[in-house]
């Protein structure tokens, strides 16, 4: 497997794991690449072959939980243009649906654009561009987690200084 080319959209899986560096070998022998980014309580890979943005994000196994139940963080799509991330913020709020929308924020380390839905039962979907892969606001992804119960927006979701 290889690098993803950053010109396709790509599905994002973001899973809560209580040993990140277990984990990081682990999905490495899966899918034979090496982390993209690697932070404390923090790893993604960028998958070609699936077309697949992996997150880890380090939880205690207290909190996390066993199994699947507890593995889920949330979903989403890595679409590599700000206008595909509007488009879709329209397409989904003309579809009827709640959307949330995030410009400039800064999560998962990286300065983003996104929209993010919740399907019938609860599950958080972002739709998002990496707009500055290594911004000077560096913030951890791990206070996303309280997307999965519905709540507002936590630091790491939220606008970049000044904007």
């Amino acid at each position: 497997m290889t690098i993803a080319d950053p010109t396709t959209s790509r599905v994002q899986l973001a899973l809560n794991v209580a040993d990140l560096d277990a984990s990081v070998a682990f999905y490495s022998a899966v899918f034979g690449v090496e982390p993209h980014k690697r932070r404390p309580g923090y790893a993604n890979f960028a998958i070609a072959e699936p077309p697949l943005k992996l997150v880890l994000i380090e939880v205690p196994a207290d909190d996390r939980g066993a199994g699947a139940a507890g593995a889920l963080n949330h979903l989403g799509v890595e679409v590599f243009d700000v206008a595909e991330v509007a488009a879709a913020s329209d397409r989904l709020r003309d579809a009827g649906l709640a959307t949330f929308d995030e410009a400039d924020t800064t999560c998962c380390h990286a300065l983003q654009d996104k929209v993010w839905v919740h399907d019938p039962a609860g599950t958080p979907w972002e739709v998002y561009v990496v707009k500055d892969d290594n911004p000077a606001d560096d913030r951890s992804a791990s206070s996303s987690i309280p997307l999965l119960d519905g709540t507002a927006p936590t630091p790491c979701c939220a606008s970049a200084p000044g904007s």
